[in-house]
């Protein structure tokens, strides 16, 4: 028999201590043939797992983004469900530890792989894939490119099982699902991070979960419009929530205090790029140096950061 690696061992380890897990659901958990994910409960009944600042590889099964589920007295939703099948197998088996209700929602609150890679994992619990009413144009255009883009990076055996799986309920405007004296406020934002942002706020325990329109730590990568989310910060910052689960960054994550750091970057972005434009600078000088002297204040702000400066180029200079 080969030994547990270490990564295994942290994972049962850290899991249990963040649960509390009782002796019944330590038997439940140790009975699977998964290792359960190790979120850990940030308010009663919502559980989240805090992704890695790093980008998506074999080595970390694409646990970059944070993923959770929440839990109402007739059934549960989960919110996003990570970037790989294993990983979306190992929130599974976390929901299961937790509760056998029905999990009746898996919401995508976006198109890219970290949050949608894990679909798969649960066909077969009749959950509801739910997402914005943009997100299967965005999956039907960009799906087969994501398949193929994340092979090398992923391995082939952990691509293996992933399919982009598209939702069936789709968000316009705002609407309310239920899960049993539990109501949650799913709204689909104009283009921002991407044009098929949706957010969901659960009024009991005021927990806000932006997906992607908020990152602390990991720079913000725009695959949208900068213009968008910029006008949009003031009305996600008016939502009343008591805390937030973002996209990346710390779980929980006081709110609307979560924005700030991100705000700052992008008024430098759009600043510098500006002042570019105003000064006749080509693009491809322009962004080697746009939005430098937030170097030191972002993981991953080398492999995005140039890529951001380029898309508010193009924007900004037809503003």
């Amino acid at each position: 028999m080969s030994q547990p690696t270490r990564r295994s061992v942290l994972r049962t380890g850290v899991f249990f201590a963040c649960c509390g897990m009782t002796h019944i659901r330590l038997t439940r958990a140790q009975s699977s043939t998964v290792e359960a994910l190790p979120v850990q409960e940030i308010t009663q009944g919502i559980f989240a797992f805090a992704g890695r600042p790093e980008m998506m590889t074999e080595k970390n099964e694409g646990e970059i983004c944070n993923v959770s589920f929440i839990i109402g007295e007739d059934a549960v939703a989960v919110i996003d469900s990570g970037g790989s099948v294993a990983e979306g197998r190992e929130l599974l088996a976390a929901i299961r530890a937790n509760t056998d209700k029905p999990i009746r929602y898996l919401i995508n609150t976006h198109m890219h792989p970290d949050h949608i890679f894990g679909n798969a994992a649960f066909e077969g619990t009749s959950a509801i894939v739910t997402g914005h009413h943009n997100l299967p144009r965005a999956l039907a255009s960009r799906g087969d490119y994501y398949l193929q883009s994340y092979r090398d990076a992923m391995g082939s055996a952990l691509m293996a099982d992933i399919r982009i799986v598209p939702p069936t309920k789709l968000i316009t405007g705002e609407e309310q699902l239920d899960l049993g004296n539990r109501k949650l406020t799913l709204k689909a934002w104009k283009p921002a991070h991407t044009d098929n942002d949706l957010t969901i706020f659960d009024e009991q325990s005021g927990t806000f979960f932006t997906g992607d329109l908020c990152f602390i730590d990991h720079l913000p990568t725009m695959d949208g419009s900068l213009l968008g989310w910029i006008a949009q910060l003031e009305d996600l910052k008016a939502i009343r929530a008591k805390f937030a689960v973002p996209g990346h960054g710390p779980v929980p994550s006081p709110w609307p205090q979560a924005l700030d750091q991100e705000q700052r970057y992008f008024d430098a972005l759009a600043r510098d790029i500006r002042k570019a434009i105003a000064d006749g600078v080509p693009m491809a000088e322009a962004v080697k140096t746009a939005a430098e002297s937030e170097r030191n204040n972002w993981r991953l702000f080398d492999e995005y950061n140039l890529r951001n400066a380029t898309a508010a180029f193009a924007e900004l200079e037809w503003e």
